[in-house]
């Protein structure tokens, strides 16, 4: 056997996922970014009853069950967030923008935590000091100048608060628009539009006790090793009680091969682990749909065998649809099931057969089902997998997706949201006064298109970093710089803030870690978890600058420089977020007793009608869904077109990325790398190591990242991964789900050349 030749940064990692390892990197976060006395107390607050909530990942705590409440990317967050640097108007005098923009993101935000609300001067390309009161007066100013108040466009990133969320869409609505492109659009849109429609609720419906209850876990299109990290606790857990845990996954993933839990101390004495998987089935990037009509075929054929598979008795209460699948079902070929999944009949029947065995099952799933272009049709595959087997509304069963930050579902509760229903709207204008809009508004992807083709002038970003989390960036950077506004909320510098309009202002707020003091002394803000617990978080740490507000504070400040006939006490409602708690009561239906709830420690779970079996269709039943065969749905590309999934790296959350590393992977100091199966790089002539150019097929125009060094990775045939965001130069814009809008980030069909100046890396 040859041996493979050496890159540069690319070498085995043969430790587990956690371990000695994630205490080293959480220690190496520590060292570079916060003081060495003050990190411990600060992590040690993470996640507590009386702490704050991590600004990762939205996985619920569990309460009083372990020494400590945060895990390694749970410890970069907050050391990201709580650091030591800073961006001060010195260093803006001393960077132009232009400078800034050659810089990598990694480096943007690694210079630290914003201190002053600031203002682009165009005449010297570098932001200048401004004071808040005229920021916000010449932001209203702006946004009164436009005829219609459809051309200003209100983003959300996943981790503001119930609070500033509340107030922003309440903002929106006043001034007379329902355009909220938000972080889900990008993510999770298809779990919001695609449950709904099979069970009543956007939501997921299991709880940490049905993990603890469940006899089986099927693990489909997630990393939870990276990103969902204290998911990882749980999976333990489960495998070592003996819970089977199958595994959909096109990359090979460390934390869902094997994992040594840090507070254990017997595997952290012994360098031993827990393997996660008991079954591992690398399906084709793509193939989901395809795997999920050949398990529920299989249980088709199970229970004409043997009888008392499908829960019949269920179905006929409970459902309505299933004769439709069923059709469907049995009209498609295995021949196609195994060709698009990439998996084996006899696998697939596997699964069938360990599902059929299950008195209770959760299906967990990620980005990997909704990143695609049918990435609404594969959530409701996931529900009718579920609906079979009457896994809802009983101990340890139900559907789990796995939200990304860490308060992205909790922004669409209080109203982010650019379809609202009509129910809402009503109570609004009930409570406040003023009629909202009726019009459905923009999503993320319609937004852009909307600042492209010149009919959106002005972007407020509550957070987040928008044309970067975007595809397309030789279409959306430009779209971002059209604007004649453009208000950025945040901590930390990133791309988007630089891409600046006739206008930008960057508005530095505080930190979930740091201290919010308003009128009537230190403020809490909630959050709501994956698991729909809503619960209080509040930092303890001093502001990063004298000079920082808090969101709320800010988009109420804006709201009321911008709405002067408001009906809306603006400046009263951040005095005391009580006071803005008491209006989601009002106005959002679950949040009864909603203050006097949250001073409980854990906070309490919002309804989950599909727990208790009812559903919120129109009919008043769980609806199955028919997927019209499985290659249907995909253009017929060439045998030499791949499918490329974009990952994050170990050291990355969505678009921040904490260090240059992928520990798990084996890559080190680098991202510029192509993750590809040896059989689909011997068919090209190519070897590990080699530099390619990736070229996505687009009927419209080229789209070519270049110059990337392939390396040989334990990946699907047919599927090859780069990283995200740098890969999204490959992802048109308008490549995405038509019902969601999601864009298919992980289903992009590509070529690979060989470079022409190639040289071995």
């Amino acid at each position: 056997m040859t041996k493979r030749r050496e890159v540069p940064g690319i070498r085995p990692y043969d430790g587990p996922a956690g371990g000695w390892g994630a205490l080293r990197a959480t220690a190496q976060a520590v060292r570079n970014q916060m003081e060495s006395i003050q990190a411990p107390i600060v992590l040690l607050r993470t996640n507590q009853p009386t702490g704050f909530d991590c600004p990762g990942c939205a996985w619920p705590d569990k309460e009083h069950r372990s020494t400590f409440q945060f895990c390694e990317n749970g410890a970069k967050a907050v050391t990201w967030e709580a650091t030591t640097k800073r961006v001060t108007p010195e260093f803006f005098e001393n960077h132009t923008v232009s400078s800034l923009l050659a810089l990598s993101d990694f480096e943007l935000e690694d210079f630290g935590r914003l201190t002053h609300p600031m203002a682009y001067d165009p005449a010297t390309d570098k932001f200048r000091p401004v004071e808040w009161d005229a920021a916000f007066a010449r932001i209203g100013e702006v946004l009164r100048s436009y005829p219609s108040p459809d051309q200003v466009e209100f983003y959300t990133s996943g981790r503001a608060s119930n609070e500033a969320a509340y107030l922003f869409q309440l903002f929106a609505r006043e001034f007379g628009t329902n355009n909220f492109p938000d972080c889900s659009n990008m993510c999770h849109e298809p779990t919001s539009v695609g449950l709904p429609k099979s069970i009543g609720i956007g939501k997921g419906t299991v709880s940490l006790d049905d993990f603890d209850e469940t006899e089986l876990i099927i693990s489909i299109g997630h990393n939870p090793g990276t990103n969902h990290p204290r998911m990882m606790g749980t999976l333990h857990e489960a495998a070592r009680r003996k819970v089977p845990i199958i595994v959909f996954n096109p990359l090979r993933e460390r934390a869902l091969e094997r994992f040594a839990d840090p507070q254990n101390v017997i595997e952290m004495a012994t360098y031993g682990s827990t393997r996660i998987a008991s079954a591992y089935h690398q399906v084709k990037a793509g193939g989901d749909a395809a795997a999920l009509k050949g398990i529920m075929k299989a249980l088709l054929a199970l229970d004409a065998a043997q009888g008392n598979v499908i829960d019949h008795d269920f179905i006929a209460v409970h459902t309505e649809g299933f004769d439709a699948l069923k059709a469907d079902l049995e009209a498609t070929p295995w021949a196609d099931i195994e060709k698009e999944s990439g998996l084996t009949r006899e696998e697939i029947e596997d699964v069938a057969a360990a599902y059929a065995k299950s008195n209770a099952t959760i299906i967990t799933y990620g980005m990997g089902i909704t990143q695609h272009n049918t990435g609404t049709a594969n959530v409701r595959l996931i529900a009718d997998l579920l609906l079979m087997r009457g896994n809802f509304g009983k101990p340890g069963a139900g559907v789990c997706p796995l939200r990304g930050h860490s308060n992205v579902q909790g922004n669409r509760t209080v109203g982010i949201t650019e379809m609202p229903s009509e129910a809402f709207l009503t109570r609004i204008e009930d409570v406040f006064g003023f009629t909202p809009p009726q019009a459905h508004g923009h999503d993320a992807v319609k937004a852009m298109n909307a600042m492209i083709d010149g009919s959106a002038k002005a972007l407020i970003c509550l957070g987040g970093n928008f044309a970067v989390a975007l595809p397309d960036p030789e279409r959306s950077f430009p779209g971002m710089k059209s604007l004649d506004l453009s208000v950025h909320l945040g901590t930390k510098l990133n791309r988007s803030h630089l891409l600046v309009a006739k206008e930008t202002y960057l508005l530095p707020v505080l930190g979930r870690t740091e201290l919010d003091t308003q009128e009537s002394g230190p403020q809490s803000v909630t959050v709501e978890d994956s698991m729909s617990m809503v619960h209080a978080s509040a930092g303890k740490l001093k502001p990063a600058s004298e000079h920082l507000r808090s969101e709320p504070a800010i988009v109420a400040g804006i709201a009321s420089a911008t709405l002067p006939k408001s009906r809306v006490a603006w400046l009263e409602l951040i005095a005391d977020y009580d006071r803005i708690r008491d209006l989601i009561e009002r106005t959002v239906p679950g949040f009864a007793d909603f203050n006097a709830r949250i001073r409980v420690p854990g906070g309490f779970r919002l309804p989950l009608p599909p727990t208790e079996r009812k559903w919120e269709t129109p009919s008043g039943k769980a609806i199955f869904s028919v997927f019209k065969g499985v290659r249907e749905n995909y253009e017929p590309w060439a045998d030499d077109v791949l499918r490329l999934i974009t990952i994050r790296s170990h050291d990355q959350y969505n678009t921040t990325i904490y260090a240059m590393d992928d520990r798990y992977r084996g890559v080190f100091g680098r991202r510029d790398v192509l993750f590809m199966n040896p059989v689909d790089l011997a068919a090209r002539g190519l070897e590990h190591g080699d530099l390619v150019d990736i070229e996505t097929i687009s009927s419209d125009r080229a789209l070519r990242l270049e110059k990337i060094t392939v390396i040989e990775y334990n990946i699907a045939p047919g599927s090859v991964a780069a990283y995200y965001p740098e890969a999204n130069v490959l992802v048109p814009l308008d490549y995405i789900d038509e019902e969601s809008g999601t864009p298919s980030y992980k289903s992009i069909p590509v070529r690979i050349l060989r470079s022409e100046t190639t040289c071995r890396r």
